[in-house]
């Protein structure tokens, strides 16, 4: 059940178990187990937990996820297995009322504001004080072609909705909680700025590992800890600016739910309390890069001084999602995606029915919401292939009438017919060689690479390797998601998905609907 439900968040797959019954935690505490709902950035924490496990006899069950993920299944009334959640913020999940309702007590752990880590010699070029940097002025350079960055997708990840809160923020003028003339009215300053991201991510991890592979982006907006950590671990020469207009910060509050019972309840006071002591909170910043929130622990060393103006959230629920709204559909460069699908005969019957309902979800059945669905001024290839590529079928979601484009992808997915052989590398050249007639400049240009079978053609991974050092480098930076499924081979889809820049995404596990899901924050 965790498992599935970790994959219906559209989660990082990953579950950390450890149970300890030690005779020495503080009364009431001792011997329970708490069930905790955590982002899966603070699987940096896992250390720290282990010792506290051991020092309170707490036992901690987590499964990882994104903040605003774990929002919308609390809010939905899926999360009644968990005792407690441990986000980024809370301040998504107060704005809804059904989720609201769910919080017992909540607790900051430690703090990290959203940052702008730019390459040290970009910012010497720019000649930019990193102590005076305003959002203003990041906004100006990215709309000259001066500066490019990378940030998670608002959508599916807290910080970089906390990007663009604070963007809009500055952008807007705004003096308190964002309006909804606040958007409307700093919509153009935003497509601008917007126009300099050429990186975007379901997840913190990946975003910064991809970051650290190209030499076209100059900078990263994350948590402030996530980029310290990139230069502590000499990923990449960095310098940190927290713009002087102001900041969104996490504040990592360990949530108790009204789902907890008595026993978990007080296993989890019990571990807040050992988190929130001395010795926890200076392994936290020492080891984490976060910023201690008990009073007499200095921040490690790495963290600069000094505080920033904090942004508030959207005072409600309609602006909050009508901003990640405009985003998806309005502000982001627009999306370019090829869907290179296995439509060989290994895939009759149960399996192509599970690839038909899958897209079929991206054009918008089953109530699917911002982030999850195929985005207006998206263009997007349905690629089948069997022996051979079947069929090339190019559409565009056209942003004054979406439903047309929707509709005429849908017709296509159901369409989809299961017959012949497997030649992966053969077409995901035809996919190369396709991106290669059009202009994908402004675009996210992905490729989405589904098989459930093994390479039967004659050109394999070597031959793959020869081609894709041909590319251009504008294509070769084009990023390959591919998704495991039915039979195929993991260690070849790795292969692909690392040479060139992309992502694996496990169907085997979870559900091709999940995997689908989980891609559309990387495009």
């Amino acid at each position: 059940m965790r498992t599935r439900l970790a994959a219906l968040l559209a989660a990082v797959a990953l579950t950390a178990t450890a149970c300890s019954g030690g005779s020495d935690g503080p009364d009431g505490g001792e011997g329970s187990v708490v069930r905790i709902l955590a982002s899966s950035e603070l699987a940096d924490t896992e250390d720290v937990l282990a010792r506290a496990q051991e020092e309170t006899g707490v036992g901690v069950e987590i499964t990882w996820t994104g903040t605003l993920d774990a929002t919308r299944l609390v809010a939905s009334g899926e999360a009644e297995e968990y005792d407690a959640l441990w986000l980024a913020t809370n301040d998504y999940l107060r704005l809804r009322p059904e989720a609201a309702d769910r919080i017992l007590t909540e607790t900051s752990v430690m703090t990290s504001p959203v940052a702008l880590g730019i390459r040290t010699e970009v910012i010497d070029r720019l000649g930019w004080n990193p102590e005076e940097v305003t959002w203003a002025q990041v906004h100006a350079a990215a709309a000259a072609g001066e500066l490019t960055f990378g940030m998670t997708d608002p959508t599916r990840s807290n910080s970089g909705y906390s990007a663009l809160i604070s963007v809009t923020s500055a952008l807007s003028g705004a003096e308190a909680a964002l309006t909804e003339e606040d958007v409307t009215g700093s919509a153009e300053r935003l497509r601008e700025f917007f126009t300099g991201q050429r990186l975007t991510s379901g997840s913190s991890g990946w975003l910064a590992t991809a970051f650290a592979g190209r030499t076209d982006v100059d900078a990263l907006i994350n948590y402030e800890s996530v980029l310290l950590s990139l230069v502590r671990d000499g990923t990449a020469e960095l310098t940190v600016v927290r713009p002087l207009d102001g900041v969104v910060t996490a504040r990592y509050p360990l949530t108790t739910l009204t789902s907890a019972s008595p026993e978990a309840r007080d296993g989890l006071r019990a571990l807040t309390e050992h988190l929130r002591g001395p010795e926890a909170q200076r392994t936290l910043t020492e080891e984490t890069l976060r910023r201690p929130v008990a009073g007499g622990v200095a921040p490690a060393e790495a963290i600069p001084d000094g505080q920033r103006r904090e942004l508030p959230y959207p005072g409600t629920l309609a602006v909050a999602d009508g901003l990640l709204d405009a985003f998806d559909n309005e502000l982001r460069r627009p999306s370019r995606t090829v869907y290179v699908l296995d439509t060989s005969g290994s895939m009759e019957g149960e399996r192509i029915e599970s690839l038909r309902a899958a897209l079929g979800r991206l054009t918008g059945t089953g109530g699917a919401g911002a982030g999850e669905r195929f985005r207006e001024r998206e263009r997007v290839t349905l690629m089948p292939f069997a022996g051979q590529v079947v069929s090339v079928d190019t559409y565009t979601v056209e942003p004054a009438d979406p439903e047309p484009g929707l509709g005429r992808i849908r017709e296509g997915v159901e369409g989809l017919r299961a017959e012949g052989d497997t030649a992966i590398y053969l077409s995901l050249i035809e996919a190369y060689r396709l991106l290669a007639e059009e202009d994908t400049e402004d675009a996210f240009t992905s490729i989405v690479l589904m098989t459930d079978g093994e390479n039967g053609d004659s050109v394999g991974p070597d031959g793959f390797a020869d081609f894709h050092e041909t590319l251009p480098p504008a294509l070769r930076t084009v990023p390959v998601f591919t998704v495991l499924f039915g039979d195929s081979d993991r260690g070849e889809l790795e292969g692909i998905a690392e040479r060139t820049g992309g992502r694996l995404f496990d169907a085997v596990e979870g559900s091709l609907d999940q995997a689908f899901q989980e891609i559309r924050g990387y495009q």
